[in-house]
């Protein structure tokens, strides 16, 4: 089992502490997003390898040499202001974490996430261009690999649109940033791909690779009787995902998994260090079954 910690909520920014007290503990509990009274319970003896992604790893940094798991890191980095994303902290204090991870796991098992690329007056092609390209400058050395996508019309997008103003992209749009991505990239020893997007972009360089491949989870794990996500049209390697949507407190505008303000404070409210799940507790009714794979 591959645990993805976590593309439902940032769990390393906010959540950390849970996280390492439910290792020490063994197992963690997660409650069925579309069937309530379902609990999956999941031993960390049953983890293969833990793919932790975040916008701000600096929580967790001090505390990998604790963890007795091969470690996978995909880190979120965009350029964008406090109007898209009111509580992210500043980018130059997640690209020093990024060093700092890239040291202690090695630089082929950290991927960057330029996610998701977005146009309004503001953010520009222009704009994304000179972003990208900086940051290529500061990861040089450190990271081998960053993941590209584009925005999508997610409910919390079209509740937002008032703060993204967004315009569609063009077939223009696509070659200008795919190509001057790969030169940015390429000056630096980084590739740059997309992972699940109707664009991929490889016509301009873009290389054609999972977010988390086979290959790589088996350099990892030695490994190889891990599953297709049936449900992503990619080959990535499945994952059980630990975490709750509605409480990530980074409130990003653009997020797929935050799409309720209302339910993320309440949510962030019902959260407990000390309880087996990440947000609210086990109750008598519930229907706990070991997941091991």
């Amino acid at each position: 089992m591959i645990l993805n910690v976590s593309g439902r909520c940032d769990i390393v920014a906010f959540y950390s502490d849970w996280f390492m007290k439910r290792y020490y503990e063994g197992y963690v509990d997660v409650r069925n997003p579309f069937y309530n009274k379902n609990v999956s319970r999941i031993y960390f003896k049953d983890v293969s390898a833990i793919l932790f992604c975040t916008k701000n790893p600096l929580p967790i940094i001090d505390r990998l040499s604790e963890i007795d798991k091969p470690i996978l890191f995909h880190v979120t980095i965009t350029p964008y202001k406090s109007d898209i994303e009111p509580n992210v902290i500043s980018k130059a204090k997640i690209i020093e974490g990024i060093k700092k991870i890239s040291q202690i796991i090695g630089k082929e098992n950290i991927y960057v996430r330029y996610d998701p690329i977005l146009l309004n007056d503001k953010y520009t092609i222009d704009y994304h261009l000179k972003a990208f390209d900086k940051l290529c400058s500061l990861l040089d050395g450190y990271v081998n690999h960053i993941i590209v996508s584009f925005i999508d019309y997610y409910k919390n997008v079209r509740n937002n649109m008032r703060y993204l103003k967004l315009r569609d992209f063009n077939e223009s749009d696509y070659e200008q940033i795919a190509i001057n991505f790969v030169k940015s990239a390429s000056k630096h020893n980084i590739t740059v791909q997309t992972c699940c997007e109707e664009h991929n972009l490889i016509e301009y360089g873009f290389i054609k690779q999972d977010c988390l491949s086979h290959e790589l989870v088996y350099k990892l794990t030695g490994q190889t009787k891990f599953k297709k996500w049936k449900e992503r049209p990619c080959n990535c390697i499945e994952m059980v995902d630990i975490g709750v949507y509605n409480c990530c407190n980074h409130f990003c505008r653009y997020c797929y998994a935050n799409f309720d303000e209302k339910q993320v404070i309440a949510n962030i409210k019902k959260h407990n260090d000390n309880s087996s799940m990440l947000i609210g507790n086990i109750s008598n009714n519930d229907n706990i079954k070991i997941r091991n794979n």
